[in-house]
């Protein structure tokens, strides 16, 4: 078999298929981030001790921001999503950005929206 050049249309419907799969769950776990973030005032301490208090809404600060960090993670994760099918509807999916060689299909199902093969992404690093 020589070299492929793209991923046949039967394969990209596949890799389309679990990619909006994982978008569909990555827009849930976004979701409920977003309503940790703004329904983090939902526990009181207002019938606390002031000292209790004060460590309460700081360590509800923290929780915030680490949520928050959660969420703008999540949301590149969804936009990197939507960029693969987008490259799957103009057939250029799975190609490496760097070598323009196919990668390989188990490392596209561990991470979908990889745009490096693991041997330009490990020459990167030198």
């Amino acid at each position: 078999m020589g070299d492929k050049t793209r991923y046949t249309d039967a394969e990209l419907e596949e890799f389309r298929i679990l990619i909006e799969e994982k978008l569909e769950k990555a827009r849930q776990d976004y979701e409920l981030l977003r309503s940790g973030i703004n329904n983090a005032d939902g526990n009181d301490v207002s019938d606390t001790s002031p000292t209790f208090k004060v460590l309460e809404e700081g360590a509800a600060t923290l929780s915030r921001e680490e949520t928050g960090r959660l969420a703008q993670r999540q949301l590149k994760f969804i936009q990197s999503l939507q960029a693969a099918l987008v490259r799957i509807e103009n057939k250029t999916y799975g190609i490496c950005r760097e070598t323009g060689k196919l990668i390989p299909k188990e490392r596209l199902r561990a991470v979908p929206h990889a745009t490096l093969s693991i041997e330009a992404k490990q020459g990167g690093n030198k």
